[in-house]
């Protein structure tokens, strides 16, 4: 625990989960892009530990196996000593959906879990009922979920995974679908909760993309690199709770994780030999639309170099908003990042200060050369006789490396950055991209 800090989990050091050389693939081909590789990390009791990382690293799924909800396909998930072949018996699940059914009442989302163990219905009313009044609940058993705001239907997920009382406590970005001020109050009320003599978990895994939610809340954070997804770095949090985010200390604590995310440590930065070009799967497509990307050019233009603690806080942007500008465009050859600061280059003072025909003609030929995904489009639409080809295409080849939300979002930015830099177009109507006969195809390859 922080120093400075007094709980009812202190104690002996007791490893509850232990994940054991974790592999995790979505395809059954071998050679199948792993989301997540050779992850190994204990939780132990009395600590509240943060995933922390991009979009894309693997940590809900990381969170799923650790459940028992997703099986690794190599290594394993160990409880208590014992290998996990189903749902893990000791934990239970907040997640960022609420996920509550709504034809039933409040008490009767929280008693869901007693009665798929067979709880009696008597026993199982006082359970929840003692659940509900935890967090906070109490006077709203017989309401139903479309009267509650968005933080009591969240309270209602705490209380169903409360009422089981698990050891361990999964929240996956328990808090990324509430307001500002509902979250922050949420966030304060689990602390008081997990420093309180009547909280019955032991142990916290948290999932977040905010890094100061994840040095707020945890005693150990967990960076994860993406591509595949595996630990590149481990952070004691050594402050006392409450803690203060003005705080020096908290600050540098914040920078100090923007730097870690945002570089390339050696351990990482090396690509499978097997894989030494990037592909779609290697460098998928940050969650950016050019509009954003082409006003954070400007902004960083007139400001000069800046950290992106600062940035953040400057321009009231959290972490998860931030970051994909930046890895859009540092993916671009845009802007350099280098100790947490982040740097426009010369090609992206350019693409930030031209007018609008130079900027698409700067980001056409960035995009076809440095994103992937825009590339492989292009280039498919260009030996097409047709010059067209439908979505499901380009779904299918990106299958391999991405679940299918990702495959959507993927092919959503692309055709976002095809489009303004009119490399494609993308009919609706039938479901397919189109090579533009008005692109700019000479001047993308330099000829004038």
């Amino acid at each position: 625990m922080a120093e400075g800090t007094t709980t009812p989990h202190a104690g002996p050091v007791e490893s509850l989960i232990e994940v054991i050389g974790l592999t995790k693939r979505f395809g059954s081909a071998a050679d199948t892009p792993p989301v997540l590789e050779d992850v190994s990390f204990a939780v132990r009791a009395g600590e509240v530990v943060a995933l922390l990382g991009k979009s894309g690293s693997g940590k809900s799924t990381l969170l799923r196996c650790m459940a028992g909800l997703l099986a690794p396909s190599a290594g394993e998930v160990r409880y208590r000593g014992e290998r996990l072949t189903g749902t893990n018996p000791g934990t239970a699940m907040v997640f960022q959906t609420f996920a509550l059914l709504p034809w039933l009442t409040v008490r009767q989302n929280v008693e869901l879990g007693l009665e798929a163990k067979g709880v009696s219905a008597a026993d199982r009313r006082v359970l929840a009922e003692e659940a509900i009044d935890l967090v906070g609940l109490d006077g709203f058993e017989d309401a139903y979920p479309k009267e509650l705001s968005g933080g009591m239907r969240q309270r209602v997920g705490f209380a169903r995974a409360l009422v089981v009382t698990p050891e361990v406590l999964l929240m996956d970005e328990p808090f990324s679908g509430l307001d500002v001020l509902t979250a922050e109050n949420l966030r304060g009320e689990l602390m008081e909760l997990w420093e309180s003599d009547e909280f019955p978990i032991r142990a916290i895994v948290l999932v977040t993309h905010n890094i100061d939610e994840a040095i707020l809340l945890a005693d150990r954070v967990l960076i994860l690199g993406s591509s595949p997804g595996r630990i590149v770095f481990e952070l004691s949090i050594g402050l006392a709770r409450p803690r203060d985010r003005d705080g020096a200390e908290f600050r540098a604590l914040v920078e100090q994780i923007y730097s870690v995310m945002t570089g390339r440590p050696a351990d990482v930065a090396v690509r499978p030999a097997a894989a030494p070009v990037a592909t779609p799967g290697t460098h998928p497509l940050p969650y950016a639309s050019v509009d954003a990307l082409s006003g954070f050019a400007e902004i960083l233009a007139t400001s000069g170099p800046e950290s992106l603690g600062e940035l953040a806080t400057d321009l009231r942007l959290d972490f998860r908003d931030l970051l994909p500008l930046v890895e859009a465009l540092t993916l671009l050859g845009f802007a350099d990042v280098a100790d947490g600061r982040v740097t426009l280059s010369a090609e992206g003072r350019d693409f930030a200060s031209a007018d609008i025909q130079m900027s698409k003609q700067i980001f056409a030929r960035a995009a076809i050369e440095r994103a992937p995904l825009v590339g492989l489009i292009v280039g498919a639409l260009e030996k097409t006789p047709s010059r067209a080809l439908r979505w499901g295409f380009f779904a299918d080849v990106l299958g391999g490396s991405f679940d299918e939300a990702e495959t959507d979002r993927q092919l959503d930015i692309a055709t976002d950055w095809g489009r303004y830099a009119e490399l494609f177009a993308y009919d609706a109507d039938h479901d397919e991209f189109v090579a533009d006969p008005d692109r700019a195809a000479a001047q993308v390859a330099g000829v004038p």
